[in-house]
């Protein structure tokens, strides 16, 4: 358990360093990694090609990790995470991510689920919900 919190935690850290710091030690050649809005990279190569790419036009300002499961060949860890892109807009959300590990301890499969932050009691007037108006998130 401890190998693979340590490694889920480098791989966050990289982010908010902006740097690979051994993301082939990480995933095995043909993970699968999921973010929680669609997009989907096939491959340690692509995977490292989309971190480097991103941190050309955004910055990982926290991703925090609240707390890790596991069962078997398998971890959840939740987390909140904030960022910004070169146009100025920050984004932030709670979120978790399904990892499944191979028997290298290497990551096969991470999918991603964010949860908004921006909580709020629709039927806290009464019977009938009133919602906020705000853009849903895109996950």
């Amino acid at each position: 358990m401890d190998k693979r919190e340590k490694m889920i935690k480098l791989w966050f850290e990289m982010w908010l360093q902006k740097k690979d710091l051994g993301i082939a030690d990480i995933f095995s050649d043909d993970a699968v990694y999921t973010e929680s809005w669609g997009p989907e990279y096939k491959g340690v190569q692509k995977i490292r090609m989309w971190f480097e790419e991103w941190n050309t036009r955004g910055t990982v300002l926290a991703w925090e990790i609240k707390q890790f499961f596991h069962k078997d060949n398998q971890t959840i860890v939740e987390w909140y995470f904030k960022n910004t892109v070169n146009e100025g807009k920050i984004e932030e959300f709670d979120g978790m991510s399904l990892i499944v590990w191979n028997e290298q301890n290497k990551i096969i499969s991470l999918k991603e689920f964010g949860c908004n932050i921006n909580n709020y009691d629709p039927y806290q007037n009464g019977s009938a919900p009133q919602f906020q108006e705000e853009t849903a998130m895109w996950f």
